[in-house]
């Protein structure tokens, strides 16, 4: 199913409200590095992000170096960012809380 892509200026406000996220150069995809205090909780954090990608049946390119995950979201179907990607980063904002270093 494609959704649709959102106008440059509703992306604007959705990443007003997402701390830390910002848009890629080309403006296909919003972005974040989260640190954390140590392997165990970043990998906590990507599993946790992981089951709820998969209700959403969204999935992130992602990288994770020890305590560090990078995080690109946008959904490829559209060729752009839509409000799957917002729903799927302010889960990823729940799950970072009380993790982040």
């Amino acid at each position: 199913m494609q959704y649709p892509k959102l106008a440059k200026d509703v992306i604007e406000t959705e990443l007003a409200k997402l701390q830390g996220w910002s848009l890629r150069e080309d403006g296909l995809a919003i972005v974040r590095a989260y640190k954390f205090a140590n392997f165990a909780e970043a990998f906590g954090f990507m599993a946790q992000c992981a089951l709820a990608a998969e209700k959403l049946n969204h999935h992130p390119e992602w990288s994770n170096v020890y305590s560090r995950v990078k995080v690109c979201l946008t959904t490829h179907d559209s060729q752009g960012i839509t409000e799957r990607d917002f729903l799927l980063a302010g889960a990823m904002e729940k799950a970072a809380r009380g993790r982040s270093d």
